[in-house]
C-alpha cells in the first residue's frame, strides 16, 4: 500500500479548500462560543455554563463549518439538544446504575432523534452531560432543558443566522439559499455525461463544506440516470 492508498483509507481529504471559507468558519465558530459564555455567564452559574461547552462546541463546527448540511438546520439544532437533555435527565433519574445510564442516554437520544427527525450529533454529548454532570447540574433536575440547554442552542442559532447571512453563499438556513427559479430552469434540463474528474473538479470549487464525497455523487448520478433510463416515453 502506498502512501496514496493509505490516505484514501483513513479518509483523507485532498480536495482544494477555500482560504476564506476556512477563515469565516473560524471567526463564526469563534463568535458563537463568545456568545454562549457571554450569555450563560450573564444569566446561569459559571459552573453549569462551563460544563455544557463541550456539547455546544460541537454544534459551533457544524453551525458555521457546514451551515447547509442536514444536521446543521435550526429544527436539528433546537429538537437534538431538546430532546437528548430529557433523555439524559430521565436516565440519571431513572437508571440507578452510574455507567448503564450515561450509556443508555446517548443511545436512547439517538433513538429519539431520529423519531423526531432532528438527527444533530452533538445531542449526544447533551445527554451524556446531563449523566455525568456535576451535582449542581443535576439537582437542575428537568429544567435542566431550559437552563442551560434551549437558552445556549438559541444563543449560537441566532449568532449562526446573523454570522451567516453576511455572506450569500453561506445564507442560513439552508432553505433560503435554495433558489426557487432556479430550481423550475433546472428541473426539465437534460445534463450532459459527466465522469468522475468532473465531480472532483465540481466539489473542489464549492465554497463551503459539503459532507459528501464524489463516490457518493456517482452513485447519486447513477441512480438518476438508471431512474431516467428506466421512465421511457412509452411508460408515460
Amino acid at each position: 500500500m502506498n502512501f496514496s492508498n493509505f490516505l484514501d483509507l483513513i479518509g483523507f481529504s485532498r480536495h482544494k479548500f477555500n482560504y476564506r471559507e476556512k477563515i469565516i468558519s473560524t471567526v463564526g465558530g469563534f463568535l458563537g462560543i463568545f456568545a454562549i459564555f457571554m450569555s450563560s455567564l450573564w444569566l446561569l452559574d459559571p459552573e453549569v455554563a462551563v460544563l455544557i461547552v463541550p456539547s455546544m462546541g460541537a454544534t459551533a463546527v457544524l453551525l458555521f463549518a457546514a451551515p447547509h448540511a442536514p444536521f446543521s438546520q435550526p429544527w436539528n439544532v433546537l429538537g437534538g439538544h431538546a430532546f437528548s437533555a430529557i433523555v439524559g435527565v430521565a436516565c440519571w433519574q431513572l437508571i440507578p446504575d452510574y455507567i448503564i445510564a450515561a450509556s443508555a442516554s446517548v443511545g436512547l437520544s439517538i433513538g429519539i432523534m431520529y423519531l423526531t427527525r432532528c438527527i444533530h450529533p452533538p445531542g449526544g454529548a447533551t445527554a451524556l452531560a446531563a449523566v455525568i454532570g456535576s451535582e449542581k447540574l443535576h439537582n437542575l433536575g428537568y429544567s435542566y432543558e431550559f437552563q442551560p440547554i434551549l437558552l445556549n442552542a438559541v444563543t449560537i442559532l441566532l449568532a449562526a443566522i446573523i454570522f451567516n447571512n453576511f455572506f450569500k453563499w453561506r445564507r442560513f438556513p439552508a432553505h433560503l439559499q435554495t433558489s426557487k427559479t432556479l430550481i423550475l430552469e433546472e428541473k426539465n434540463k437534460v445534463y450532459d455525461s459527466i465522469n468522475y474528474e468532473d465531480f472532483v473538479y465540481a466539489l473542489s470549487h464549492i465554497d463551503t463544506y459539503v459532507d459528501i464525497d464524489e463516490n457518493d455523487l456517482l452513485k447519486i448520478y447513477n441512480l438518476a440516470t438508471k431512474r431516467h433510463l428506466e421512465t421511457s416515453p412509452s411508460d408515460i
